[in-house]
């Protein structure tokens, strides 16, 4: 390693930068972010199933909605728990996929949906937001190791 290349490791900026990086990191490894990313992916698998559990699937663009959003949201969720320093950037859109998802049956589907789907769709979109700003919330609070 050159002499440049060392001294550019200690240069404030990157060492500012690493210090940041590791106070989102010590904030997903909290037992309380890791509840909150995993029901979050939990949330995202069942959006992205319920459809078929719920069986509103003969509406195709409401159910390619939720399986779109579902893959997305778990995706997001896992992402943030495995490289959570490089993804907090991104806890802003769990929340928009949650409300989203509360408002699509009558968006995308108008007056041709059914109690079913309203209900799984308002509870879903629910959780996604509650879940989304909790998991936006947990990176500004302060660690310590």
């Amino acid at each position: 390693m050159t002499s440049e290349a060392m001294n550019m490791s200690l240069h404030p900026d990157i060492v500012a930068l690493r210090a940041k990086h590791d106070k989102y990191e010590l904030a997903a490894e909290a037992p309380v972010a890791q509840l909150v990313t995993g029901l979050l992916f939990l949330t995202g698998l069942y959006l992205a199933i319920s459809p078929w559990v719920v069986g509103f699937n003969r509406f195709p663009t409401l159910t390619g909605n939720d399986l779109i959003l579902g893959i997305a949201l778990a995706v997001l969720a896992f992402g943030s728990s495995s490289a959570h320093g490089r993804m907090h950037t991104l806890t802003w859109v769990a929340p928009l996929i949650g409300l989203w998802t509360i408002i699509a049956p009558w968006v995308i589907s108008g007056d041709v949906a059914h109690t079913a789907t309203i209900w799984s769709n308002v509870v879903t979109g629910t959780i996604a937001l509650v879940l989304g700003l909790g998991s936006m919330a947990l990176t500004t609070m302060p660690r310590t190791r």
